[in-house]
């Protein structure tokens, strides 16, 4: 008998550990997932079990030990995959089809993690105050020429602080703080909300460009009154001038170092990386599959071609905490305006 889905409310409530099944820890809401469990209970047979962890969810695994009944965790961002692992809570994968469906720079060397899904971090473009090919390199954003006309979420915000420390990686930490000064001097003012509130204020001619995911353009579109927003934008996928590509960002999964059916968690965590689910889950939550076998909902290729960058997301992952503190020392969330 399968198990429904439930949100996970509290550390009371626990997961089933039954060995002919699947149990899940998700950052992702259950709605996105369930067309992926159901797809795989139909192929293999195998029930899944999910619970909602939204906060914590490393902290949970940690307390619980070897004693947890998860088998898998689902989480977004390179910082929280990283961090499950640095924590001692996920376990290596030595598997030739996960090997060969996620290209190398979007999974853990080790094996301890590997993306499912990604995401660009591009820029929102007023269409009626930015011209076509105006804007083509992350660098530009800190040129005199946008004063007063960017928006963006906060900079401690894990993917601010992702973006921040792609710039690290590509042009060195005294070009990256000179940049992200360059760019706190161009903002309208101070940052705040999530990825759709610096398109509303494009909508609102408070901004001509603003930093975001692509699939938060998905999600505009899905709702009556943010379609109007992100009808007033377009999407421009800009390079780091070094090398020509985008940063990107993933959704991914890990096998729990506690795995009580480790078996059962492999042929989950493959079944993900098939062209089928990946395709599923892709189009559900407006990103681009992993694998290059997979093929992006005609919405979201619709947004147009981009190069990822290539570079691993772990090399990138590594310089997280000398990006916060320098979003930290130039006081990016405050006095909008100023290069610090």
């Amino acid at each position: 008998m399968r198990l429904p889905v439930f949100v996970l409310a509290a550390t009371a409530l626990a997961l089933p550990a039954y060995g002919d099944e699947v149990n899940i820890y998700s950052y992702r809401q259950p709605e996105l997932i369930q067309p992926l469990l159901d797809a795989f209970t139909a192929e293999t047979g195998i029930t899944t079990n999910v619970a909602y962890v939204d906060k914590g969810l490393v902290e949970r695994l940690k307390a619980e030990g070897r004693r947890s009944p998860a088998y898998i965790i689902l989480t977004v961002d390179i910082s929280r995959l990283t961090d499950a692992k640095e924590a001692g809570v996920t376990q290596t994968v030595d598997s030739e089809i996960l090997d060969g469906a996620i290209p190398a720079a979007l999974r853990d060397p080790e094996g301890h993690w590997f993306g499912l899904t990604s995401r660009a971090r591009i820029i929102y473009a007023s269409k009626d105050r930015v011209g076509e090919g105006e804007i083509t390199t992350y660098e530009d954003l800190a040129d005199p020429k946008w004063a007063g006309r960017i928006c963006t979420r906060s900079g401690t915000h894990v993917y601010t602080l992702g973006l921040l420390s792609a710039a690290i990686e590509h042009n060195g930490l005294e070009a990256a703080e000179g940049w992200l000064k360059g760019v706190k001097a161009n903002l309208a003012k101070d940052p705040e909300g999530n990825d759709r509130a610096p398109v509303k204020s494009i909508w609102a001619g408070e901004c001509d460009i603003s930093l975001g995911n692509t699939y938060y353009m998905g999600a505009m579109l899905e709702d009556a009154e943010q379609a109007e927003w992100a009808n007033s934008v377009r999407i421009e996928f800009p390079t780091f001038a070094d090398n020509g590509t985008s940063h990107v960002n993933v959704s991914g999964v890990a096998m729990t170092a506690s795995a009580p059916n480790r078996d059962n968690a492999v042929s989950f965590m493959e079944f993900l990386s098939s062209p089928d689910a990946q395709a599923i889950y892709a189009s559900v939550v407006y990103e681009y599959p992993a694998s290059p076998a997979a093929k992006a909902s005609e919405l979201v290729a619709s947004w147009g071609d981009f190069t990822p960058d290539d570079t691993n997301l772990t090399a990138i992952a590594s310089h997280r905490a000398q990006a916060l503190q320098m979003v930290e020392r130039v006081d990016f969330d405050g006095g909008a305006g100023s290069g610090g």
